[in-house]
């Protein structure tokens, strides 16, 4: 056996338990650090070849390897923007510069320009919505930015749908006198109500909605802009038309709105089951009149809601488990802003940590898959919690005392080595 090969071996065996006392000092340093993925070393042999003879040490070769793929536990916290990963799938976060990252650690808050920061500096990615939607591209970051709040400022959301269910009296007289359709002094309807839209600047618009009953099972229904009332207490004529009239007729047999018939004679048309309002400077909004009935009792409507907001500032942000970010407003809006994006890769263990507690691609982690949480590929997002480190303090612990015996143990064979190269020096003597 060669003394200088003994040697050798024993010095690898040294510097294979000093690399991985080196992984688990920085696992215990990151034991509480969120979204931090443990280290590890791992071994593997060095043989060199033998002769019949005589017997050639070789050495250890060691791998750091990242336990990037685990799943770590969940610490809860108070605010709406820390953000946690159940299940596959990475932020995406840019150090400012045009390069892209991947990283578990979300604990991001806002900071003096209204960007979204984690601990590390890092500014997190998502995708603006723009027209309701988000447009994703799923093998690259085209189209990602840094996502910003600060920009959010008082917001108008115009009506566009909402519901005006009404019962009309079965046994009410028919009209057959001019009709609010007809906007005369001479007017008469049946019943009147009014709702209250809101336009493209956030302004109120109250719709005055009449009903009138113009033959048996039959109802003429006319919206008017209240601002254009001649009076409170007659407001015929109106300055203007009708913004829209429509018949309803409805089934005598069961007081709905009648399906129509598609045989005859007579040929009754099918009822409409919604009504179109162009708002005065507002959207046209759709008003779902499906179950409005005819039955034997006073008028009263049922279930009237509308949407639209006037203008409110942002009081807050929320996600949902998606990844949709809201900008809350003071009058109960959510508006969706941004979509964060989750990124993965065929393989998560070959990324290369970065510093920061970020990731970037490697030729052996694949190229990057980019979609959204919920999907099959991805877990969910969840606000409010922040995902642990991986690391066990208990075994870190073990698993140094493994490494200094075993390091103490070659640094005795690496000594024996020494004490029998002095021996054959001495021989000289």
């Amino acid at each position: 056996m060669s003394i200088s090969g003994m040697m050798r071996t024993s010095a690898s065996g040294m510097a294979a338990q000093s690399a991985r006392l080196g992984t688990v000092s920085d696992n215990i340093a990151n034991a509480s650090t969120h979204g931090y993925k443990r280290a590890f070393t791992e071994f593997s042999t060095v043989v060199l070849e033998s002769g019949n003879g005589a017997y050639v040490p070789g050495s250890v070769d060691t791998t750091i390897r990242y336990g990037i793929s685990q799943q770590g536990g969940f610490d809860y916290t108070t605010s709406k923007t820390d953000l946690a990963v159940s299940g596959n799938g990475f932020f995406l976060v840019s150090d400012g510069s045009d390069a892209t990252y991947l990283t578990r650690a979300g604990s991001f808050v806002k900071d003096s320009e209204g960007f979204l920061v984690n601990a590390a500096g890092f500014k997190l990615l998502g995708y603006p919505i723009i027209n309701g939607s988000a447009a994703a591209a799923s093998n690259g970051t085209a189209g990602l930015a840094e996502v910003n709040i600060a920009t959010m400022s008082l917001e108008a959301t115009p009506s566009t749908n909402g519901t005006f269910h009404a019962n009309l009296p079965e046994d009410a007289t028919a009209i057959t006198g001019d009709t609010p359709a007809d906007n005369l002094n001479s007017t008469t309807y049946t019943a009147k109500s009014s709702m209250t839209a809101v336009d493209n600047v956030g302004r109120e618009v109250t719709l005055d909605v009449y009903y009138t009953k113009t033959a048996t099972n039959t109802w003429e229904v006319s919206v008017f802009n209240a601002a254009g009332a001649n009076s409170s207490t007659d407001p015929f004529p109106y300055s203007s038309g009708a913004l829209v009239t429509t018949t309803l007729t409805f089934d005598p047999s069961t007081g709905k709105l009648h399906p129509g018939d598609p045989v005859g004679p007579p040929v009754i048309p099918a009822s409409p089951t919604s009504i179109t309002i162009p708002v005065p400077n507002g959207q046209a909004v759709d008003i779902d009149v499906s179950q409005s009935t005819e039955l034997a009792e006073d008028f009263q409507v049922l279930a009237p809601t509308i949407n639209g907001n006037k203008p409110s500032a942002v009081e807050g942000q929320e996600f949902d488990k998606t990844g949709v970010l809201y900008a809350v407003y003071g009058n109960g809006a959510r508006i969706p802003i941004f979509q964060i994006p989750l990124a993965t890769v065929p393989s998560p263990d070959n990324l290369t940590p970065q510093p920061g507690n970020v990731y970037s691609i490697s030729a052996d982690s694949g190229n990057l898959q980019i979609g959204f949480a919920g999907s099959s590929l991805f877990g969910e997002i969840r606000s409010s919690q922040l995902e642990k480190s991986t690391v066990d303090t208990a075994n870190e612990l073990t698993t140094m005392i493994e490494s200094q015996f075993a390091f103490t143990a070659n640094s005795k064979v690496f000594q024996t080595g020494g004490e029998l190269m002095e021996v054959l020096v001495n021989l000289k003597r």
